[in-house]
């Protein structure tokens, strides 16, 4: 049975309530806050995180690094360097790279893992960088799978990781938290995959983007912490900026019997003081926290989930799939998501006594080399080799659309991955699925998707429907009534500007700045500004002007990650961008670009509604919108003045200010550097 309830709940003052536990952890690393200031949701702040990981991308980070002006990173303590991603590639152009990588890193004294090691993020959770209530970032999206052991990982994007090589440090919006609650416990059969194949699946209209998502619920006990790290590994494919589980029994008693058993009692980050202090010093979120959403989820309605086929959000369930006979040309059980040790065992339990079907290749790949030793000691390698799988070296691959194995043209393949995309693991032309390690594994014996009990004979589990609910928390106008902020001189203390209405959904970076022009690095300024927005609407150009505000609907900013979709609408003359939402890397990319974005859903909603039916993709409304600084308030008149929206957004403090007002945040590294030196 579906059961969805969506109402509004009064939040209480902004100063008399509690934090959340992602506002606690970020309250932790929060820099240069004034005496006694608390952080919520919204609030714009300076970080400075516990680690900063990079990967094959560290070389383009160190060469921004270096282009900034710095020398020596800030601490080099913070700072991990690991090569996973491409470590199958042996031409000399990537082994240069990768030379080149461990050259850097052995001079600043940075913390590096050579290809072989292991995927970075696993690397980051054994190595415990990625420590509980401790904010660990890394240049990759799926730095969420730290959330598993309690750490609140979010991605980042290159010029953050420069500029906290150079500076220690770099901001970050606390996004709105979703509260999601696992009740119940799992049937027989059922895994954590299934889970988040089910919640992206079952809530698929964007309810958690960019949201931080905090996983509580009586449910949660009963999950192992490799169950808990693929959850939060794929609530970036839910949409979320992270995904956060408590530090609970279970948690302290991995680190007790786990972890501290393998690395004994001389590691620097993982040892019995760093666990007893979290033993000694719970934290969790305060009874009167306040969540953007509060979304539940009933374990016990679950059976085995498969994405696909190319769509995270299309969930079936295996009884379906099985019903509709689909054959199979390739499985893999690779990635960070699902290749630590308990995955490879679960798939090694479902294949032994047989083999991979003809026609079949089932492609394994352990998610570190502490890993594969492990299997290797367990017996569960060799089974699922003599099984007749291939081996790939501890590291990204098949996943990413690198090395070997890659999906062809009408081929067919079922994986244990994060992401299906279409594309994503080789043709556009071929079909991909995912699924847990148990599943893929029966379906490489089967040649076709199947669950792991017809190889005893058995049907699989019956399809059931998700029970779920959902609660959505409106914030009344004076909800929140924090204190006057500071404006830096230099800062505007309003922005105000006529409200362009673009009413669209997922304008790309490509309808922003056009992708011909993206690798022109000799573009005029002028010439960005004409062609801004061109490929939405090529009469933008002619209905705007300087000091225009553009508001849109959801997801604006999505697509690639090309800085210039920012860039070219400050050259428009333009501050400040309205939406429903923003793609994460738009909004990072605009704020290190000294653009301003806000995220305003009702007021794109009402300007739907009085302009639905109109033809015309650019429409000048009339509507003034007035953005009180030193208040965090907006104000939005219609063209005879009367006010049609007043509401708080989140706090932009003066270590903000500072990027704004430096040209953005490669302007603010170099003012630092300038001032240490």
């Amino acid at each position: 049975m579906l059961r969805v309830n969506i109402r509004g709940l009064a939040t209480s003052a902004r100063l008399l309530r509690g934090q959340n536990l992602t506002e606690k952890i970020v309250q932790r690393y929060a820099v240069n806050l004034p005496a006694g200031k608390q952080v919520f949701s919204g609030d714009y702040v300076s970080i400075k995180p516990a680690h900063c990981m990079s990967h094959d991308n560290s070389w383009p980070v160190a060469t921004k690094f270096m282009g900034l002006g710095a020398t020596k990173v800030k601490d080099n303590r913070q700072i991990v360097c690991t090569l996973d991603h491409d470590v199958q590639n042996k031409s000399e152009k990537n082994l240069e790279k990768y030379r080149n990588i461990e050259q850097f890193a052995k001079e600043q004294g940075i913390d590096f893992y050579p290809a072989g090691r292991g995927i970075g993020h696993q690397i980051m959770i054994e190595e415990g960088y990625a420590f509980p209530l401790n904010l660990t970032v890394a240049s990759d999206s799926h730095s969420n799978t730290y959330g598993g052991v309690g750490s609140l990982g979010t991605p980042i994007v290159r010029t953050d990781a420069a500029s906290i090589w150079a500076t220690g440090q770099t901001w970050w919006q606390i996004p709105p938290v979703a509260k999601v609650e696992l009740q119940g416990k799992l049937p027989a059969g059922v895994t954590g995959k299934d889970i988040i194949v089910a919640l992206c699946g079952a809530f698929n209209k964007d309810e958690v983007l960019n949201h931080a998502i905090e996983f509580v619920g009586d449910g949660i006990e009963h999950l192992s912490i490799d169950y808990r790290l693929t959850i939060a590994n794929m609530t970036t494919e839910w949409g979320a900026l992270s995904g956060l589980f408590p530090v609970d029994a279970r948690l302290l008693d991995w680190y007790r019997s786990e972890r501290l058993a393998k690395l004994g009692s001389g590691h620097p980050r993982v040892n019995d003081k760093t666990v007893s202090a979290l033993e000694k010093n719970p934290v969790q979120s305060d009874s009167d926290a306040v969540y953007a959403k509060h979304l539940v989820v009933d374990l016990s309605s679950l059976t085995p989930y498969i994405s696909g086929p190319n769509s995270v959000k299309i969930s079936n369930s295996l009884a379906d799939l099985v019903e509709q006979d689909i054959p199979i040309n390739k499985a893999y059980l690779v990635s960070c998501t699902n290749s630590r040790l308990s995955d490879i065992q679960a798939a090694a339990d479902v294949i032994r006594g047989h083999k991979v079907a003809p026609g079949v290749e089932f492609y394994v790949a352990a998610a570190s080399s502490n890993v594969q030793k492990d299997a290797e000691a367990a017996g569960a390698w060799k089974t699922i080799l003599e099984a007749g799988a291939k081996p790939l070296p501890a590291g990204c691959g098949p996943c990413i659309g690198l090395g070997t194995g890659l999906l062809k043209d009408g081929e067919v393949g079922i994986s244990a991955t994060n992401r299906n995309f279409k594309g994503r693991m080789g043709s556009k032309d071929a079909l991909a699925y995912l699924a847990s390690p148990e599943v893929v594994a029966a379906s490489a014996v089967l040649g076709r998707i199947g669950g792991p009990q017809e190889l005893e004979g058995k049907s699989v589990l019956s399809t059931r429907e998700i029970i779920k609910t959902i609660e959505e928390t409106k914030v009344s106008e004076d909800a929140a009534t924090g204190g006057a902020v500071e404006v830096l001189e230099g800062f505007p203390k309003v922005i105000e500007g006529e409200l362009i209405l673009c009413d669209a959904d997922n304008i790309n970076t490509d309808g922003i700045y056009p992708g011909k022009y993206t690798y022109q690095d000799d573009i005029p300024r002028e010439k960005m500004a004409e062609v801004c927005m061109e490929n939405y609407d090529a009469e933008f150009n002619g209905k705007t002007k300087a000091g225009d505000i553009i508001i849109s609907g959801y997801n604006f900013g999505t697509g690639s990650s090309r800085e210039q979709a920012a860039t070219a609408i400050l050259a428009r003359g333009m501050k400040l961008v309205v939406a429903g939402s923003f793609g994460n890397i738009f909004s990072r990319n605009s704020i290190n670009n000294a653009l301003l974005t806000l995220e305003i859903p009702d007021l794109i909603n009402n300007l739907r509604a009085k302009y639905a039916g109109s033809d015309e993709l650019t429409v000048r409304t009339g509507w003034i919108l007035k953005w009180d600084v030193t208040t965090a308030t907006v104000e939005v008149k219609d063209s005879e003045g009367n006010v049609v929206l007043k509401q708080k957004v989140g706090e932009l403090g003066t270590n903000l200010q500072d990027i704004i007002v430096k040209g953005g945040l490669e302007g603010w590294v170099r003012s630092e550097l300038k001032a240490g030196a």
